[in-house]
């Protein structure tokens, strides 16, 4: 009855509590587009009188898609809020963790599933190490790594290894969740696979392609290949207008350039993607950039 977007926009913003502002986040859409959708459904679910009921066994398949992403954005939103003055929504993020573990285990079969539960419990992991004593966020490079949750990891690894296990190839979240793996893997950054995530995001980009995806690949292929490489992707994504007003284009933009030796550059980058930053950890974090190139 309800176009999987327009489902997943009514839970997100219903059930998950989300505004309309971290739904179009999360999607790349514009807010009053996921308005519009919440409305539309909200009206076609009244005019059908369709009961608030257990969906009948054979539907419940072809809706998990939807079910998955939901608990998605609802852990994006809790590992980094999209706006305010905390980085991490923990309370969000670990909800959607307790629900992706009754889906696990509801559905052990689902590879997509233990793929999304592995990414979710992999990337938590690291959340103790992510924030400061007064909450300002730590960069990957400076985190301390003896604080990532070691039972969260395993967790994670396992639920990875059951999705590999079900021989049909990682999905999206799978593919997400061996990214993550490798991060927590690593010893440190300078020691991190990131060759093998150059190429998990390639993977990820050919099923699930996504400016994001691209904008992530960008940051792989500086590490693993320097920041030359990784300044063509991301000046392609500006040239195509595909992450409009988003503060993450100008952020790795900045970063590349400054690496480059293009000071100037960089620092105007940093200001932009700080302007356009709703989150005011991050802003915070942008501007100190900013300042540390003179």
């Amino acid at each position: 009855m309800l176009a999987p977007e327009a489902r997943v926009a009514l839970t997100l913003r219903a059930v998950g509590g989300l505004s309309s502002e971290e739904i179009a986040r999360a999607f790349l859409v514009p807010v009053p587009t996921v308005q519009a959708r919440i409305t539309r459904a909200k009206k076609t679910i009244a005019a059908a009188h369709v009961p608030f009921e257990l969906p009948a066994a054979e539907q419940r398949r072809e809706r998990l898609g939807s079910v998955l992403s939901v608990l998605y954005v609802i852990f994006t939103e809790g590992s980094t809020a999209t706006a305010g003055d905390s980085l991490l929504r923990r309370d969000l993020a670990y909800e959607a963790i307790r629900l992706a573990r009754t889906l696990a285990a509801l559905l052990p079969a689902e590879p997509e599933v233990s793929g999304l539960l592995a990414l979710c419990e992999l990337t938590a992991a690291r959340f103790p190490a992510r924030t400061g004593p007064d909450g300002e966020p730590v960069l990957l490079e400076d985190q301390d790594r003896r604080l990532w949750d070691r039972s969260a990891i395993r967790r994670g690894l396992a639920a990875l290894g059951r999705a590999s296990a079900a021989g049909r190839g990682l999905g999206p979240y799978g593919l997400q969740a061996a990214i993550a793996a490798c991060h927590a893997s690593a010893p440190s950054v300078a020691d991190t696979d990131w060759e093998r995530i150059v190429l998990l995001y390639e993977a990820l980009g050919r099923v699930a392609p996504s400016p994001v995806v691209e904008l992530n690949r960008a940051v792989a292929v500086a590490m693993a290949a320097g920041p030359g490489p990784a300044l063509e992707i991301v000046d392609e994504l500006v040239v195509t207008g595909r992450l409009p007003g988003s503060y993450l284009v100008p952020s790795v933009r900045g970063e590349l350039l400054a690496r480059l030796g293009r000071t100037a550059e960089a620092r105007a980058e940093l200001e932009l993607a700080a302007r356009l930053c709703g989150n005011l950890r991050e802003r915070s974090v942008l501007l100190r950039k900013s300042a540390a190139l003179g």
